[in-house]
């Protein structure tokens, strides 16, 4: 499964989030993969697509980062997979 998170970095400080990055890495456990991520032009937020077959990884990973960054996280599937769930092929 694919997930959307949306991340806000508190007190709109980016700067603590990519030092422990730096340092310690995503923190992902195994079995919780990064597939790609943008930051906003103004530091502020950052939007990751992460995939895992268990949603416990996601919340462990984001317990990591909890004391930075505020989470929003949405189940998301594909545009073509969207595309097939609204027009199956008969």
């Amino acid at each position: 499964m694919l997930y959307m998170v949306v991340e806000q970095f508190r007190n709109q400080d980016a700067l603590p989030v990519y030092r422990r990055f730096r340092e310690k890495g995503r923190l992902a456990p195994p079995g919780l993969n990064y597939v790609t991520s943008w930051v906003d032009d103004k530091l502020l937020m950052c939007f990751q697509l992460m995939e895992t077959d268990d949603r416990v990884l996601l919340d462990q990973w984001i317990g990591h980062w909890i004391d930075l960054v505020d989470f929003e996280v949405f189940p998301v599937i594909t545009s073509s997979e969207a595309a097939d769930k609204v027009l199956p092929n008969d």
